[in-house]
């Protein structure tokens, strides 16, 4: 199987998400919640409510819909954003295994969880994102989600064997699907990787990137890619993207070197030569030049970093 970019990326920064709460609620009820901590994942499994967010015009959240919060942006969810919001955190603190109750009836779930990020790159999705992304279930590319959420449902309500394993891949199957369907959307997006993956003329190349980063692609070669001139695409590319073709290309490949000398005891010059360098030092100097750091100080400082953490 060939590489894609939002899979390389996805794998980069680690993207893993969790189901972590569950709200049943129903009657009058408003609650608020403080900014989330990088990416929040919520699902509609019944019900309607509206979501408030910071900044932002109110939407209204069938069932069905999925949505992710990004913005370190406070929010309300309610039956009526009229309502004064209580505490959303204090709600749960009764919660039975992360599953809250309240209100009068239950004619409203939610589902929530986090996608963790790993903390080096985490940025490189985050950034790409904007504050809320919002997937309803009426538009085409929800039906895989839908049945995603069905079972996703159907798992937490019934405790079987290898439901916690189930339910991880679900959530991590839904969040992937979100994505999916925020690059076929209409929404505007902000310039960057994740636009262009959008974009049918930009997408063939940063594919050919991605799919094969050691090969020292030309400008002409990509250009062709996207059945454009060589002018029109660095023109396009650096609109969308935010950087010229080979300078993208560049910054991939160091991203891929940190991920190289942080996670693995590879020599440098296996480290240069899968990523496109005939010599340890026309690498090491690609690599300072745009990290600012030499490789074995990166891995160094990096390695005593972690161990500072842990």
């Amino acid at each position: 199987m060939t590489s894609d970019a939002l899979s390389d990326v996805l794998s980069l920064v680690k993207a893993k998400s969790v189901v972590s709460a569950g709200l049943r609620t129903g009657g009058d009820w408003s609650m608020r919640f403080p900014p989330p901590d990088g990416i929040k994942f919520n699902a509609v499994a019944e019900g309607a409510c509206w979501l408030a967010m910071d900044g932002l015009a109110p939407v209204r959240l069938e069932t069905g819909d999925v949505f992710l919060m990004t913005g370190q942006r406070t929010f309300v969810i309610a039956s009526d954003l009229a309502l004064p919001p209580i505490d959303g955190i204090a709600a749960f603190r009764t919660a039975v295994n992360g599953f809250a109750q309240y209100g009068d009836g239950g004619d409203v779930l939610l589902i929530a969880g986090r996608v963790k990020l790993d903390r080096a790159h985490g940025a490189l999705l985050l950034d790409a994102l904007p504050p809320l992304v919002h997937v309803r279930a009426a538009s085409p590319e929800a039906a895989t989600l839908r049945w995603l959420l069905d079972q996703l449902t159907g798992e937490l309500a019934v405790d079987r064997p290898g439901a916690s394993l189930a339910i991880d891949q679900l959530a991590q199957l839904m969040f992937v699907q979100t994505l999916r369907a925020h690059l076929a959307g209409p929404a505007e997006m902000a310039n960057g990787w994740l636009r262009a993956l959008g974009d049918a003329r930009l997408a063939p190349a940063i594919q050919m990137i991605h799919g094969d980063p050691a090969r020292p692609w030309k400008l002409g070669e990509l250009a062709r890619a996207a059945a454009m001139s060589r002018t029109s695409f660095a023109l396009r590319f650096k609109t969308v993207v935010g950087v010229a073709p080979l300078a993208y290309l560049l910054g991939w490949r160091m991203r891929l070197a940190e991920r190289a000398l942080r996670d693995s005891d590879a020599p440098l010059s296996s480290v240069a030569l899968s990523l496109g360098y005939t010599s340890e030092s026309a690498f090491s100097n690609a690599f300072k030049r745009t990290t600012g750091s030499a490789p074995k100080r990166f891995r160094s400082s990096s390695r005593l970093m972690e161990q500072s953490v842990a």
